[in-house]
């Protein structure tokens, strides 16, 4: 077997190939130089593919243990490019750099002369004594080694336990083991992309600056095959960020020695808890040991990215503002699968049954089911890492005046706007990186045509044609498809059909041509919004101009102002601002950019004044003949999450209070289940067109930008037992009949309503117009008034009361969040899109 046991050359200016056999790398430079600035795409070959099975080669099989175990080669894991890792006392020394953090003693010193100022007010200790300073001295010294010793138990469970190399190795090839039987062919990465990765890793260790691994986060695999990557090129290990949820016995122990770091899901008010958080990271970064987290928070169950979660990052960013730490480097990462193993148990979350708490029967029942599944390959990029400090420093000369303290000072208002800026614009800028180095997967593309044709089903030429159309379209707008050598399309297709099975995809055999159709559509969905992010620009303009299309017609009937087309898509953009990660060029650059692109692809036709200005815009003759094909796909990307938000303003028509319960405030949860049951009844009665729309995330993220909005407001109890409430802010709450206490179809509501409802697709069987206003309105009253009845329920039964009115407190802290988020809307302000 050719192979190499040698240390990649982190010198070499050219990108190799890698060559893989069995679990061997061979580097073969091929005079391929680093590609040119706006490059895409790259040589990607396999990384890692599967073992030896003890029951067809045993001989084979014994010999790759004994290569681990012996710690042969680049198996033995020395030499790393990075800080060392792995060696035994590596514990007992990080928790003596995160116990002597001058941050962490600092504080605990102020806890403790807090405490103690605290006794004083309270008689426990007598200021009359004589010996009163010696005994408050005492008194201060023992809180501090209570505390002391309550930080090091905290540190001794979160911090990462890097100890053992034959720990390492072990877990290496077990964890490979079941991964290469899932994913059976392999984990593939771009060639270019790791000799860049290497040089920047190399560069770093000598500064010792930290790299921070910022990856997509679709599945648990995605952790582990970025582990997988930096072990089998030699990497130092990042330390991840991992939530408690998953320290659960035997588990927890194996993921905290494998590289996790864990954390509690929420910090509430623990100032100790945060501040230990802040010293192990800055202990971290200060020593250049590699970091991973993801910028989602949780996994995505929609198959798109989620908006960023800035806890983590926030304390990234206090290590380089305070100056703790120099700099480090941040390198995005996406991670895309050709079928992901948890997609399965994302639909039941998403249509509205409870997460399962993580447990050791479920980690072991599932570890041994993937041995059996062929779900194709994982594809991990990574974008070009860039420097932080810079980064900051850029957006820090962006800003006027920068207030004082923007590490400390979390309570100024000036500052927390400032912090949210910047994390914002980082947070976004990272999940663009990700996005520009995504690989579309062939399930991908499959999952993406079938949902958005006319039509049952399609035949096998038809389906080929479309993925191809598809893929030129994805490299058009600057993406990558997944490589497959020189196989033809045909084979591809057939690939990712087979690994999507029969339970998503089926086939009618016995027909002029075997015909595909979708079977599970809202788990297909899932690999659909896998491509939705080059083509959103494409799909809100078409779904600004179905506001004229869907009245039919002749062509002159069809044609939209370009003024009206502008409106419409930027209510678009804005209501979609927290479902879609947009470009900053700005509303009219991306519009002129967009139809720019859609005039040369024969769509649309763009009417012009005597001064070249876009005055008109309507569907071409061309696409007209081609039966709209390439529009409508447009309009089926976006037509089910229009559906869900249409849905979510529905529900909201609901809240509208009626006699006694004005000041009432309702539970968010139940509001937002509330919301869900009345998708899944429209559906089956025919106003919904997509079942999609009932989607859990989807309906959270309207409910979200509606609170940004002030349409509704949202309180927060202190009492972690007591959940969120939530009340239609006045403003927004539709009329009633005076005689009959029926909900009325006008008002601001009811427009804001009907204005998506102008976007949403006809459907022969959806009845539009009277119904929507009178027996939807009685369906979504009826709702509202139940939950109006289990909030008066709840604050006078149970063991633990909900209050459905605000105390005076809440009422200020609310009056307060409203402000705040006025001033900040206006900060915002500009176009999403």
């Amino acid at each position: 077997m050719a192979g190499s046991d040698e240390p990649l050359d982190s010198t070499n200016n050219s990108a190799p190939d890698l060559q893989i056999l069995g679990d061997e790398i061979t580097l073969q430079p091929g005079g391929y130089l680093e590609p040119e600035k706006g490059a895409v795409e790259g040589k990607e070959e396999a990384l890692m593919n599967q073992f030896a099975s003890f029951r067809s080669e045993p001989l084979q099989f014994l010999r790759e243990v004994s290569l681990y175990v012996s710690g042969q080669g680049w198996r033995a894991y020395d030499n790393v490019i990075g800080q060392p890792v792995y060696y035994p006392g590596f514990t007992q020394n990080m928790t003596s750099m995160v116990m002597s953090a001058p941050l962490l003693q600092k504080r605990i010193s102020q806890l403790a002369e807090s405490r103690v100022a605290v006794e004083e007010n309270e008689g426990l200790l007598n200021k009359g004594d004589k010996d009163y300073a010696t005994k408050r001295a005492q008194r201060r010294v023992a809180l501090e080694n209570s505390l002391q010793e309550v930080a090091e138990k905290l540190t001794d469970d979160m911090i990462c336990k890097m100890e053992s190399k034959t720990f390492i190795r072990g877990a290496y090839y077990m964890v490979t083991q079941l991964l290469t039987r899932a994913y059976h062919q392999g984990i593939h990465v771009s060639s270019e992309e790791v000799l860049r990765l290497r040089k920047v890793a190399d560069l770093a260790a000598k500064k010792k600056q930290s790299i921070v691994f910022l990856p997509s986060h679709r599945s648990h695999v995605d952790y582990v095959s970025l582990q997988l990557i930096c072990y089998r090129l030699g990497l130092t290990l990042p330390v991840v960020v991992a939530g408690d949820n998953l320290n659960f016995p035997v588990v927890g122990n194996f993921l905290q020695h494998a590289g996790a770091m864990w954390i509690r899901r929420s910090f509430g008010d623990d100032a100790l808890y945060s501040t230990l958080v802040q010293s192990y990271i800055d202990t971290l970064l200060q020593q250049g040991y590699n970091f991973e987290c993801f910028i989602e928070g949780g996994r995505s169950r929609t198959g798109k990215l989620l908006p960023p979660k800035f806890g983590i990052l926030s304390f990234v960013l206090d290590s380089i503002l305070s100056g703790r730490v120099e700099d480090t480097i941040i390198c995005p990462v996406s991670t895309q699968y050709d079928k992901v193993i948890e997609t399965e148990g994302y639909v039941t979350e998403l249509l509205g049954v409870p997460k399962k708490k993580e447990n050791l029967a479920d980690f072991l029942s599932g570890g041994s089911s993937v041995l059996s599944l062929k779900l194709g390959r994982v594809d991990v990029r990574f974008h070009e890492p860039w420097s932080l400090r810079k980064f900051i420093d850029e957006q820090l000369t962006r800003i006027p005046n920068v207030p004082r303290g923007l590490d400390t000072d979390h309570r100024n208002p000036a500052v927390r706007a400032v912090r949210e800026k910047i994390l914002r614009t980082l947070g976004y800028k990272v999940l663009g990186d990700i996005n520009a180095v995504s690989v579309v997967m062939p399930t991908a593309l499959i999952g993406t045509v079938l949902l958005t044709l006319r039509g049952r089903g399609v035949g096998k030429q038809e389906l080929i044609r479309r993925v191809e159309w598809l893929t030129a379209r994805v490299r058009a707008k600057g993406g990558r498809v997944a490589h497959f050598g020189n196989a033809p399309l045909s084979e591809i297709v057939d690939r990712g059909l087979e690994v999507l099975g029969k339970d998503l995809v089926g086939v009618v055999d016995g027909l002029a041509e075997p015909t595909y159709y979708a079977v599970d559509r809202f788990q297909l969905s899932f690999y659909r919004n896998m491509t939705i992010h080059l083509f959103i620009y494409e799909a809100l303009v078409s779904a600004a101009m179905y506001t004229r299309v869907k009245r039919g017609g002749g062509p002159s009937m069809q044609v939209i102002d370009f003024e009206e087309l502008k409106s419409t898509v930027f209510f678009l953009s804005s209501l979609f601002r927290g479902e879609f990660i947009f470009g900053s060029a700005g509303l009219d650059a991306n519009l002129e950019k967009t139809l720019k692109g859609l005039e040369a692809d024969r769509i649309v036709k763009l009417v012009k004044d005597e001064k070249g200005n876009v005055v008109q815009v309507g569907l071409s003759d061309d696409e007209r003949r081609a039966g709209r094909e390439n529009y409508d796909f447009y309009c089926f990307l976006i037509w089910p999450f229009i559906e869900a938000s249409w849905l979510a303003a529905v529900s909201l028509m609901g809240l509208s209070p009626s006699g006694d319960t004005t000041e009432v405030w309702v539970e968010q949860s139940k509001a937002q289940n509330s919301a869900q049951l009345l998708g899944k009844t429209l559906y089956h009665q025919g106003d919904l067109s997509y079942f999609e729309a009932v989607n859990k995330e989807t309906l959270k993220n309207s409910y979200t930008r509606f609170e940004e909005d002030q349409m509704v407001h949202v309180v927060k109890a202190k009492d972690s037992k007591i959940p969120p409430r939530m009340q239609l802010d006045p403003s927004w709450r539709p009329p009633r009949d005076p005689e009959t206490g029926a909900l009325l179809a006008e008002g601001k509501l009811w427009d804001f309503t009907e204005k998506i409802a102008s976007c949403r697709r006809e459907g022969k069987n959806r009845r539009d117009g009277a119904t929507v206003s009178s027996r939807v309105l009685r369906l979504t009253d009826e709702l509202g008034r139940q939950l109006f009845e289990q909030a008066a329920e709840g604050a006078k039964a149970g063991k633990q009361k909900i209050p459905n009115r605000l105390s005076r407190e809440e009422e200020e802290t609310l009056n307060k969040t409203v402000g705040e988020a006025r001033r900040r809307r206006k900060m915002r302000g500009k176009p999403n899109l």
